[in-house]
């Protein structure tokens, strides 16, 4: 009976899932793995296990007090929930420009367009507007469940064929990574920045969590929704790693470079499946690859203007209306599809840089997004029999040291 309550309320944590297996995975794991071997697996899993704590919060908080993280920050005070904004508008449109640039790469290389990746862009983010404005959340949570079973499923599949072909990189192309290498450390923040996602993510969750929770009905309990989140965390974690082992099998040590242009890299993902697999399967990849992608856009645009809603309201609640037709989502849509063109106008000739500029930015508000959270649940005003142990929050403590501490070192070696 459990199970059937579990189908049921499943759908925040694979929204989470479809959030997170898009740059991160796709092109940060994979240059990892082709640039350095499996030697970054090691900062990729610890990575997972000390930010785990902040984006268990999302759905911890959703379900205790039938709130959004962001009225947890308005508990903790006005100044959490300026301070939250002013770390959102600072990443969602080059967070935004990063995942569509990238999806346009996918389409742009699987249907030979002449189009530039700044017009593929527009129609995608057009397109994804559409979708939102038509169907919000129900579309989303029919479709993610499909999208992520088919990439899982791919991934895995090519990842044994790929161990099956053996671990042969040619001595005269292996690359180690330095920890007194510019280039390598800069590498190292922009692939822990987004792994496994932005913290901004655990945001998004309490959000989508709250309007799952309004299509069923009915409150489920803290456990049934953590199992939800589990499987979105650590399957994303554990699909992380396959993306990591494919680059590092596939191209590690080949001489041939992941390209920082969006088709020309989106060739080289999909060949690194069809090398593994087989020429029989590209249409099957193409097909994942352009899904995940897309997912991943559309949640992105979902989330944003979700959040920027909610934080309006509570900054300016003069302008709150109740009203049929939601022109406030509508308008912040059109905000940050608009803001992520302007930004891939001027950045879309280098889809690598753009990502490492957007999961840099992630990594540098990472800490105080962790600290946000971990106020919030464990504040006065939330529920005591719901609250962390005291464990789990020496847990999130020391995530918090590692981020911050980590943070101050980049910060210090940049200047």
């Amino acid at each position: 009976m459990r199970y059937k309550r579990v189908w049921e309320i499943l759908g925040p944590g694979l929204l989470y899932a479809g959030a997170a297996v898009g740059v991160s995975h796709l092109v940060q794991s994979t240059r990892s793995g082709a640039e350095y071997g499996f030697e970054l697996l090691g900062i990729l899993v610890l990575a997972n296990i000390l930010k785990y704590p902040f984006f268990e919060f999302g759905p911890r908080y959703a379900i205790a007090t039938g709130e959004s993280l962001i009225d947890g920050y308005r508990r903790i005070g006005k100044w959490a929930v300026i301070l939250f904004v002013i770390l959102t508008v600072s990443t969602m449109f080059t967070i935004q420009a990063a995942v569509t640039v990238v999806t346009a790469g996918l389409i742009g290389n699987v249907f030979h367009l002449s189009l530039s990746p700044v017009q593929i862009s527009g129609v995608i983010l057009f397109i994804t507007m559409l979708v939102l404005m038509i169907g919000r959340y129900s579309v989303l949570d029919k479709l993610i469940k499909w999208v992520i079973v088919i990439l899982a499923t791919s991934t895995v599949v090519a990842v044994v064929f790929a161990i099956g072909n053996g671990f042969h990189p040619e001595a005269q192309y292996i690359n180690h990574f330095s920890w007194l290498n510019r280039t390598d450390i800069f590498f190292l923040i922009a692939f822990v920045g987004w792994m496994p996602a932005p913290i901004d993510v655990t945001v998004w969750q309490s959000l989508w969590t709250n309007a799952k929770n309004r299509q069923i009905g009915y409150t489920p309990k803290l456990k049934d929704a953590l199992l939800d989140f589990k499987i979105g965390y650590f399957g994303t974690a554990i699909l992380a790693i396959c993306f990591l082992a494919l680059g590092a099998f596939v191209l590690y040590g080949s001489g041939e470079t992941l390209s920082s242009n969006g088709v020309t890299f989106a060739g080289q993902l999909i060949s690194m499946y069809t090398s593994s697999i087989g020429q029989w399967a590209y249409f099957f990849i193409a097909a994942a690859a352009i899904t995940t992608m897309f997912s991943t856009t559309l949640t992105c645009l979902d989330a944003y203007p979700r959040v920027m809603k909610k934080v309006t309201d509570i900054i300016i609640p003069q302008i709150k209306k109740e009203s049929d037709i939601d022109w406030e989502t509508w308008f912040w849509i059109f905000i940050v599809s608009s803001g992520a063109l302007v930004v891939l106008i001027f950045f879309s000739s280098s889809m690598r840089f753009m990502v490492d500029l957007a999961t840099t930015l992630s990594f540098i508000t990472a800490p105080l997004l962790a600290i946000l959270n971990y106020l919030a649940v464990t504040g006065k005003h939330f529920p005591n029999d719901m609250k962390p142990k005291l464990w789990f929050r020496v847990y999130a403590i020391t995530g918090i040291v590692f981020l911050m501490g980590f943070t101050v070192f980049y910060l210090v070696w940049n200047l």
